[in-house]
């Protein structure tokens, strides 16, 4: 099989099932489709495993070489996106706008008393603009419920104050129906107005909880006053504005020529996003992947992805938007970390597609090479803990009681970073009396380790207590009865917070809530309250269903534990025959727990 189809195969397995526009590439690197998906990984796999209808797309997948995508936050992100990568690639099998038709926005005028209106041009006169909208309906209910909840004006006079101080206007009909409060005569103070538009621009913003509220007060009250057709019309706005989402982090017209520059790195590779802005949209996503030879900086780094980047897509933009401030200086740019706003939005967007970028990687190390992918997590978690060994191999302990009744403890064995399930051992507390978690513990991680020693099996290089600082005090009194202290690395994670505690520190450590050294930990952690569970389950059930033979008068434990050894189960005895017992337990007894079932 020829080298491009094993690679694409590998990029279907690890495809994130998050929204987000596809890109299919030719043999000379050409794009020759772009999509966009709800779910990315089954949207583009249907490509490779259906049997399709058309000639059109068996030639489209024929002359597929490569793919790429990128994350966005919602289905309309990913429209938005779409609409505006094939305006500017054209790709040869999409469909072509020939008309070059663009989605509509809000504007608000730059003008003396604003109009607030839609339009599909966007001028560069100061006005602002927000949207885009692909759905028209959306955005007239918008602009229907502004304009009902605010006495805005609709003319297109000149409102300078000079104008209305000549008196060359009239009122319109506007004026005499109460939708406008007629500024063009003077009745209308500018500040009052300007707070009309403040509002507005937190509505179409996407601030629109208090509007809902609002409305929602007004439908109440128009039931009360059995005006339900009125109520019924404020019921659909309020359903119409919940589905609504005005802002987009994939355009923003106030943001032109940038360019967007973020990293994550791990031990031995960078994984670098880079994102070209240009007339309020985004015209190029791509990510690379650095390996590292040296101790390179994160800025030795980024300005060499950067300046390559750069002169690939032909960059002019005179801002590079960044993380965090770089100790980085050019001539032809300025970088700007923003903390805020649509900027922040495609910093986080930029760090998204990286960190998916990062996470495909690692998925396709993990099916090429399983024991690199697993040697680099335990280096990570070596690091992470700081830890004198590669813990290749972990325990953890947990504990489980349910009303102090039937006490037990779980350990579960991880290797190589996976479950070793065949190693997975229970305890069932034997000398604590009652619900005393810290008692069980000890004694749980105490004949664990003995019984190793004793063995002379070897000792994990990590052990994990489920629990915070008491837990982990009563492990590390097993590992002293048993002159192990020090000798094994030992930690807690406590549920809550996910916090790592260390024997001797006051201080927890919190890991990055994405990082693998954590996942891990948690998985452990999930491992040994799942199998304690299961194991506490069933002693449960197995002390309530024996208990019911005992209840029978004359019959005693032996009789008991023969009877189960023969029929397995209650439900067994239950069906059994008089004969079938009788044979078991003799005549009389055998009488006694017939009558009592019978």
């Amino acid at each position: 099989m020829e080298n491009y189809k094993e690679e694409i195969k590998f990029k279907l397995k690890t495809l994130p099932e998050k929204p987000g526009i596809y890109q299919y590439f030719n043999d000379k690197g050409k794009i020759i489709y772009v999509g966009k998906a709800k779910n990315l990984k089954r949207r583009v796999t249907s490509y490779f495993t259906k049997n399709h209808d058309t000639a059109k797309t068996r030639i489209l997948v024929r002359n597929i070489r490569d793919i790429k995508y990128i994350v966005v936050d919602t289905e309309l992100d990913a429209l938005l996106l779409e609409n505006n990568l094939i305006k500017k690639y054209q790709p040869k099998y999409n469909i072509q706008l020939k008309d070059d038709k663009t989605y509509p926005w809000i504007c608000i005028k730059n003008e003396p008393f604003p109009r607030v209106f839609s339009t599909r041009r966007i001028v560069k006169d100061g006005s602002q603009y927000f949207g885009p909208y692909p759905s028209v309906k959306v955005m007239n209910t918008l602009l229907e419920l502004i304009r009902e909840l605010y006495p805005i004006r609709t003319c297109n006079l000149d409102l300078h104050q000079n104008k209305i101080e000549e008196k060359k206007y009239k009122v319109c009909l506007e004026y005499h129906i109460g939708n406008c409060l007629g500024p063009c005569v003077g009745k209308d103070s500018q500040k009052n107005y300007d707070e009309y538009i403040k509002q507005i621009k937190h509505i179409v913003k996407g601030n629109i909880s208090s509007l809902i509220k609002d409305l929602k007060e007004k439908m109440a009250l128009a039931a009360e006053q059995y005006a339900f057709e009125e109520a019924q019309n404020y019921k659909l706005k309020i359903e119409s504005l919940e589905k609504y989402k005005a802002k987009s982090t994939v355009v923003s017209p106030v943001i032109d020529k940038v360019d967007v520059i973020t990293m994550l790195q791990d031990e031995k590779s960078a994984f670098v996003n880079y994102l070209m802005i240009a007339n309020g949209a985004i015209i190029n996503g791509f990510t690379v992947e650095v390996k590292k030879n040296m101790a390179e900086t994160k800025e030795e780094i980024l300005a060499y992805v950067l300046l390559e980047m750069r002169e690939r897509f032909k960059s002019i933009s005179k801002e590079v938007l960044v993380e965090e401030d770089l100790n980085l200086e050019f001539d032809e740019f300025k970088f700007f970390a923003p903390q805020r706003g649509d900027k922040k939005y495609l910093i986080d967007l930029s760090l998204k597609n990286a960190r998916f970028f990062q996470m495909d990687k690692y998925k396709q190390e993990k099916i090429k090479n399983p024991e690199k992918h697993a040697n680099r997590i335990l280096e990570t978690i070596q690091k992470d803990f700081r830890l004198q060994e590669l813990p290749v191999h972990m325990e953890c302990f947990d504990n489980s009681n349910i009303q102090g009744t039937n006490p037990v403890s779980a350990c579960v064995v991880f290797k190589n970073a996976k479950p070793s399930k065949k190693d997975y051992r229970h305890f069932n507390i034997k000398t604590v009396v009652g619900p005393d978690d810290y008692a069980s513990m000890t004694e749980a991680v105490y004949r664990r380790y003995k019984r190793l020693l004793d063995e002379n099996e070897p000792l994990p290089q990590l052990i994990v207590i489920d629990g915070g600082k008491g837990q982990l005090g009563a492990a590390l009194e097993a590992l002293e009865q048993l002159d192990l202290r020090g000798k094994i690395a030992i930690v807690g994670i406590a549920k809550r917070l996910e916090e790592i505690f260390f024997p001797g520190d006051s201080l927890p450590l919190y890991l990055d809530k994405k990082s693998e050294s954590l996942k891990v930990i948690q998985h452990m952690r999930n491992e040994a309250h799942r199998f304690g569970i299961t194991h506490h389950r069933n002693r449960r059930s197995k002390a309530a269903l024996v208990s019911e033979i005992t209840q029978i008068n004359g019959i005693g434990p032996k009789t008991q534990e023969d009877l189960m050894k023969a029929f397995k189960t209650i439900s067994n005895i239950k069906k059994a025959k008089k004969e079938e017992i009788e044979s078991i337990v003799g005549f009389s007894k055998a009488k006694l727990i017939w009558e009592y079932f019978h």
